[in-house]
């Protein structure tokens, strides 16, 4: 790695997933940088929700602080460029509608209770080719077949550039694999502590597109683009040690090899499975892939090395346990998913709560399970206001802020003529 570079891009993750920023010539970036504040009005559509939590609408829209240390500069996938995640503040203090910020209070959340939360994130995603039109096309892979490798899956050299870009960005890339659907494809980063590991899952979305992008191809991490095939998840896989390095998930005394804390943890999870479905699948479209008999995190439940289960618990016992929450989809917010996530577990450690049996079922044509996600975005956004001790532990500006901005998205939503409308009656009516 080149120690030669005259700029530093500084990015944070805002409400929508989106990695805000500035380029700072090297010479001036100990400075930081500041944004504007109306930045946390902003829909995909660019338009703003007045009033909206975070925005200090009344206040004229003023700045905010994206500050970082110089030590904590990363090598980019660009030249002669160091990349960092910024955190937020506001005259000093933490900005409150800051999704890397509620991961923060999460991790704190859990040290106080003696115990440091480790994460690791697997990434879906489909690739788009142009269409000729204009617009974009699945690839076409006939040649592909899930958990293949090289050009029969990847004409493109896709996986090559991005394996090739996370190398110089010493992003901790651990396997690629098609996955069953022609044009997608799994990415699992390496265990890190949770804000590294989330931070880490942020950038790699960037430079997978940057990538995507360089090649004349689209990357998407959306939970559900093409309705004949399956959808995108981001799975949290998650694990707890003691300041000695135990993993509290495992115990090696119990007949199935996981703690108590680990049974609690689900049952946090269990408990506020509805509510976060509000965090961890915040489009419209994330509820076209919550569905039944999808492998996608639709039911509260949990099993043993079970992907009918929204939290599985893979087989690896000792240092490697952990559990893994299936709900969000690729267009989720890492680190807010991510706080949602440890919060919920947390809450279930405290307040005891038992998960209840393991899924029986298949997840496939039979289940146990009786309660799934909401139907839709507005319903799972009114679950999350509702339960008070989710929308506390993450941050109540933060969700506040949360479901303002995503109202305004399903109303435009609601008033939109969809292609499947017009496919549907546009020939009858």
């Amino acid at each position: 790695m080149s120690s030669s570079f005259d700029r530093v891009r500084v990015l944070w993750p805002d409400h929508l997933g989106l990695a805000r920023g500035k380029y700072l010539p090297a010479s001036l970036a100990d400075k930081g940088a500041r944004h504007c504040t109306g930045t946390w009005a902003l829909g995909y559509d660019r338009g703003m929700t007045p009033y909206t939590v975070g925005s200090h609408w009344d206040e004229g829209l003023p700045d905010f602080d994206a500050v970082f240390d110089m030590a904590d500069l990363r090598p980019s996938w660009e030249a002669n460029t160091r990349v960092v995640v910024a955190d937020l503040e506001r005259h000093g203090v933490p900005f409150a509608v800051s999704p890397r910020g509620a991961l923060r209070k999460a991790v704190e959340d859990w040290r106080a209770m003696g115990l440091e939360p480790f994460v690791g994130i697997e990434l879906e995603a489909f690739v788009f080719t142009p269409d000729g039109a204009g617009g974009w096309k699945p690839l076409d892979t006939p040649g592909a077949f899930v958990y293949g490798t090289g050009p029969a899956v990847d004409p493109h050299g896709l996986i090559d550039a991005i394996w090739s870009a996370c190398a110089a960005a010493e992003l901790p890339l651990e396997s690629v694999n098609s996955e069953y659907d022609s044009g997608q494809f799994e990415f699992t980063l390496r265990y890190a502590d949770a804000v590294r590991a989330a931070d880490d899952a942020f950038l790699f979305k960037v430079l997978a597109r940057e990538v995507g992008h360089r090649l004349g191809l689209l990357v998407t991490f959306m939970g559900k683009p093409l309705s004949d095939r399956g959808g995108s998840g981001l799975h949290v896989n998650f694990s707890f040690r003691t300041s000695t390095g135990e993993n509290v998930i495992n115990d090696a005394d119990a007949a199935d090899g996981i703690s108590d804390v680990a049974r609690h943890a689900i049952g946090g999870l269990i408990a506020h499975h509805r509510s976060l479905a509000g965090l961890c699948a915040p489009t419209v479209n994330a509820y076209k892939r919550l569905r039944p008999a999808s492998l996608s995190g639709y039911w509260a439940n949990w099993g043993f090395d079970h992907r009918g289960a929204t939290i599985r618990v893979p087989a690896e016992r000792g240092a490697g346990a952990r559990l893994e929450h299936r709900q969000s989809d690729g267009a989720a917010v890492v680190h807010t998913a991510v706080a949602a996530v440890l919060q919920a577990s947390r809450l279930g450690v405290v307040d005891r709560v038992d998960p209840g049996l393991a899924e029986g079922g298949n997840g496939l044509d039979t289940i146990e399970a009786t309660v799934g996600v909401p139907a839709s975005l507005i319903e799972a956004l009114s679950e999350l206001e509702a339960d008070q001790a989710l929308v506390e532990a993450v941050g109540a500006e933060l969700v506040a802020q949360h479901v303002m901005v995503k109202r305004t998205e399903w109303e435009r939503f609601c008033a939109a003529t969809t292609d499947w409308e017009l496919r549907e009656y546009l020939p009858f009516l």
